[in-house]
């Protein structure tokens, strides 16, 4: 059972990278799956109503029951809503997409936006995606708020960012990603420079109330030609100011009211 459970999941994991669709034998395939099994869990998951075939023997598709799910979930838990003021603000004050990641288990996923470019180059990549710890802001706003050794842990399971992937900066050792880490600790928040993706540059700062460890982080992306280093350092105190006041505002949620382990040393 806990095999049947593992695999239907990865089929819905892989299928969100294809909201156009995917065939039987391509996502048999590529997860690795006998044809006969991977049919057999694919429908299954349409008589459930998560997945659905675009057409008679056609590619398999997720149903929009699964980000119903997580929008009652988010919902529910009240953070978007608390937060959506505070990175509207910040993409208006930036002029650059802002967004907010939440810290779940070992993974970080965007779950709200405000983009604050009315011109030019925008840089707005799909929401909802597990963020990249190795070569992304948000992963190092995070990671910089953990132990060396927890950061390391963490990252080694997802894996490092590859370049070609990536950006052309992006850290690819634990020695670099290390090194990055201790920088962004010293300043107080994260920046990148064409490490999560070419010519793109990014800043993160953790939203964490007083001893106890950070629940998201609040990221600000845009075109490198735009969004300097010293545009980055100008932004800075404003960044930590909207995440702040978001930790502060944070005990309103549901989400954040139960018990967390105090923060690593």
């Amino acid at each position: 059972m806990n095999g049947t459970l593992e695999r239907s999941l990865g089929i819905l994991e892989y299928l969100a990278a294809y909201p156009e669709g995917m065939s039987l034998a391509g996502i048999a395939q590529d997860l690795a799956l006998p044809r006969s099994a991977c049919h057999r869990l694919l429908t299954d998951l349409a008589r459930c109503g998560y997945v659905r075939q675009l057409r008679d023997h056609g590619d398999y598709a997720l149903t929009t029951k699964l980000a119903a799910l997580g929008l009652t979930f988010l919902s529910g838990s009240g953070i978007v809503d608390i937060a959506q003021p505070l990175i509207d603000r910040l993409a208006e004050v930036s002029g650059e997409l802002v967004r907010l990641a939440l810290v779940d288990g070992d993974r970080l996923t965007f779950v709200a936006k405000a983009q604050g470019a009315r011109f030019g180059l925008r840089y707005d990549p799909d929401m909802g995606i597990d963020v990249r710890l190795s070569c992304s802001a948000g992963g190092h706003a995070w990671l910089m708020t953990l132990s060396d050794e927890r950061a390391i842990e963490i990252v080694s399971k997802q894996g490092f960012g590859d370049p070609k992937h990536y950006g052309p900066k992006a850290p690819t050792t634990v020695k670099e990603l290390l090194r990055i880490l201790a920088k962004d600790r010293a300043r107080g928040f994260s920046t990148i420079n064409e490490m999560y993706a070419p010519g793109m540059t990014a800043m993160a700062a953790p939203v964490q109330r007083h001893g106890e460890p950070a629940i998201a982080v609040i990221t600000v992306a845009g075109p490198a030609i735009r969004l300097t280093e010293a545009r980055m350092e100008e932004l800075g105190p404003e960044l930590l100011r909207a995440a702040d006041e978001l930790a502060v505002a944070s005990r309103a949620s549901p989400m954040f009211m139960r018990d967390r382990p105090a923060v690593e040393d």
